[in-house]
């Protein structure tokens, strides 16, 4: 090792040796040489660190992966002439400042700058020593460091098996911390039970009070109403026992105030801690009756009046709110929404049972709605003919008992429930439907009730009913929230485009299938614009008519039919390898822009991020933490780590990922693993990552792929391909428009009789 005493700092000896910290002395160099050796690689189990401490002078040190940490920190400690060499230990000096151990040891690259530091045990007993003291200056700090510490797991084993969190919970509790030292109190408890060292079911009722009374308070302080929301939305999603305290303590009434302040954090928070409860809630309070949580949520938790105005608050003070949904509030929305539509899976899975006579009364209903006019025969057989008669017209497929429709699932009771529910709250469009199409002689009626249960399959699987949701999705619908009912809104909507589709298709019972194909298209399109209302889904699906969609059926698969003779096929098998090598400049370049990745970990909403780009010179990936999503791109300069491209093994995606593995004893999100990839490197090591969207994910992978000198095999290089060879030969073919290309080529002219030919330019 080497012990620099000629400057005051590592980054004074990085800047006064220049770009290599670790170059020999002068002395080692011999000025007689002809030409200079090229320097041999250093061995994969070494390491280069900078190593700090407080008042000395900075030690540039070779670590050897192979020898004891402790004997390590004791080298250390000589020399700075330190004694106790068991009372220290490394942390890093940079980032979250994390303790170095033997199990994370092997993380330590090149150049990182390093700290000694007390050993976790030896801080966690002076931290609690210092929290308990009576001086309140030197217990703010105290919490304050603590705060920041216990993010670290080896700090918060240290701290957690000194009881240090009943320390904390016993602070709470007395009801005499206020202001920023309560703040830092429960951000270090929040951060200790995260590590998931000890269960959520050790905490006491009188805690919980506390905390909720924090949550419950008209006027209280920011960041500790933050991280009590935290707190309990952690209780309530790791123990099922906690659930019911929290929720005796906390009502949606009273979480409806914090959704109508200004600070969408707060917000977020707020829907967050009532999505765990509603998710989190037992099967009877979730499922009363088919009620919309937005209606019922937690239904003895709430008042009538605050379960009202839950839907209309959302609506008015967080979508449609001055200032943007960031990307953790609109997940919010979107469990939100999903938890919603599962309260229809019970209704969606259960069949009908043809001998209840309730449930045959609503079937009956939908009869006198549509033909009320009519009075019932006093025979039997007549009313029984009637009936019969009346219920092909209503399009049921079984005529004489239509509750044998009912018993397929999905979609089961709820495709009655849709049709009950447009009968009597749209009773002009229910009969409207009906009566046009019992009344068509020409075999083009549409069959309304075989439709409105089809429809309603069609819509479970389009929305996902009885999903959970995904991790990452931001997907929610505005429009959904617009309407106290807006399921059977929306199946009153698409109920009316698909008659009006029929009617434009002039379908006959043959097509039934081609006309659902149709409509799901049109309904699938519309979503993808994210109408913000119910009416601006209906003027959307208006101008996505029948023959647009057999327009943009026909523009997307030009590429296809168009281009199918032989001499176009081999038109676009050379233009091809242009492309491709297009294509993979293009992806080299987003490369060398970067991206941001987030990192994952216990608390979503507590987001940290990393930034990666390739250099210009294509030969080594940059990468380093940032504290918070970039605006644009990141320099080199802010990026400490780095991986030459040409240490790169492979690259592995999904289930193969390190990062993937390690949380397989978790429930593995389907969307999360999609959007997994992982760069294995030498000696034997993983640059793991989780793509923000689909299309980084391609773009990373098709990048890297062309990096290593393999083909590029994602969704997005195929599509990219298709599209712009498309292109290109429209743009050959322009003067061969309307002309027909022969499948062989015209034959050779037979030769002239004579060569002399005579021109004349006169």
């Amino acid at each position: 090792m080497e012990l620099n005493q000629n400057c005051t700092g590592a980054s004074a000896v990085w800047k006064r040796r220049g770009s290599d910290p670790f170059c020999a002395p002068l002395g080692s160099f011999n000025t007689g040489m002809p030409e200079r050796r090229a320097a041999m690689p250093p061995p994969s189990d070494i390491v280069k660190v900078a190593i700090e401490w407080p008042g000395a002078n900075a030690q540039l040190i070779e670590i050897d992966q192979k020898k004891p940490l402790s004997s390590i920190i004791r080298e250390v400690c000589d020399g700075w002439s330190l004694s106790g060499s068991e009372q220290f230990a490394l942390r890093y000096a940079d980032g979250p400042q994390l303790y170095i151990t033997e199990q994370s040891r092997g993380e330590i690259k090149n150049g990182t700058i390093l700290r000694l530091a007390i050993s976790p045990m030896r801080a966690a007993r002076q931290l609690l020593d210092r929290i308990q003291s009576h001086g309140i200056d030197a217990r703010l700090e105290a919490l304050k460091e603590l705060a920041k510490l216990s993010a670290d797991p080896t700090f918060a084993t240290e701290f957690i098996n000194m009881e240090g969190i009943g320390t904390l919970a016993r602070l709470v509790e007395s009801g005499t911390h206020f202001g920023e030292m309560l703040a830092f109190t429960l951000t270090a408890f929040l951060e200790l039970m995260d590590h998931g060292i000890v269960s959520w079911d050790l905490i006491s009722l009188s805690f919980i009070k506390q905390i909720a009374g924090y949550v419950n308070q008209p006027m209280v302080d920011v960041s500790i109403l933050q991280r009590s929301l935290a707190i309990l939305e952690s209780m309530v999603l790791n123990s099922h026992s906690l659930y019911h305290r929290v929720a005796q303590e906390i009502t949606v009434g009273q979480l409806i105030g914090h959704l109508q302040v200004s600070n969408q954090e707060i917000q977020t928070y707020a829907i967050a801690l009532i999505n765990a409860l509603f998710l989190k809630a037992p099967e009877d309070r979730r499922q009363e009756e088919h009620t919309n949580p937005l209606d019922q949520c937690l239904t003895e938790m709430a008042s009538t009046l605050a379960q009202k105005h839950l839907r209309s608050i959302i609506l008015n003070h967080v979508i449609r709110g001055n200032r943007p949904i960031k990307a953790e509030m609109a997940h919010q929305l979107y469990v939100l929404q999903v938890l919603t539509f599962n309260l229809l899976e019970e209704r969606m899975m259960t069949k009908m049972d043809p001998t209840d006579q309730a449930q045959r009364d609503v079937i009956f209903e939908l009869r006198r709605i549509a033909f009320d006019g009519e009075n019932d025969p006093t025979g039997t057989e007549k009313r029984k003919a009637l009936y019969t008669k009346d219920y092909k017209m209503l399009g049921f497929t079984n005529h004489v008992n239509p509750a044998m429709d009912f018993t397929q699932t999905p979609p089961g009771m709820l495709a009655l429930d849709n049709m009950l529910y447009l009968a009597k709250f749209h009773q002009d469009t229910y009969i409207r439907i009906v009566l046009e199409n019992s009344s068509r002689e020409d075999k083009h009626e549409c069959p309304f009730g075989r439709c409105a249960i089809e429809l309603t399959r069609m819509l479970c699987e389009i929305l996902q009913v009885g999903e959970l949701p995904n991790e990452g999705c931001n997907d929610y619908h505005p429009m959904f929230f617009t309407h106290d009912r807006a399921w059977e809104e929306f199946f009153c909507v698409c109920i009316q485009l698909l008659n009006k589709t029929w009617k434009e298709m002039r379908a006959t019972a043959e097509d039934f299938n081609k006309v659902m194909q149709v409509v799901r298209e049109q309904i699938t399109r519309a979503l993808a614009m994210k109408p913000s209302s119910l009416e601006q889904l209906k003027s959307k699906l208006r101008s996505l008519s029948y023959s647009e969609i057999l327009r943009l059926r026909q523009s997307e698969r030009m590429s296809q039919d168009d281009f199918q003779s032989a001499p176009i096929i081999e038109l676009r098998e050379r233009i091809q390898p242009e492309i491709l090598e297009l294509i993979k400049q293009q992806r080299l370049n987003r490369l060398c822009e970067g991206s941001c990745f987030r990192k994952l970990g216990n608390r979503r909403r507590q987001e940290k991020f990393w930034f990666c780009r390739l250099s210009l010179n294509h030969k080594v990936l940059h990468y380093g933490d940032l504290d918070e999503s970039p605006q644009g791109e990141v320099p080199f300069e802010l990026l400490t780590d780095k991986i030459p491209v040409s240490d790169i093994k492979s690259v592995v995606t999904g289930k193969d990922c390190p990062h993937m593995k390690e949380k397989s004893a978790l429930k593995q999100n389907k969307e999360v693993l999609e959007l997994a990839f992982s760069i294995l490197y030498d000696p034997d090591e993983a640059l793991n990552f989780v793509a923000p969207s689909k299309y980084e994910y391609c773009i990373w992978t098709d990048g890297l792929c062309a990096l290593l000198g393999r083909e590029m095999g994602s969704d997005l290089t195929r599509s990219d391909l298709d599209t712009l060879i498309s292109m290109e030969m429209k743009l050959r073919l322009l003067d061969l428009e309307n002309i027909t290309i022969p499948e062989a080529p015209p034959p050779v002219p037979k030769e002239p009789s004579t060569y002399n030919f005579t021109y004349n330019y006169g």
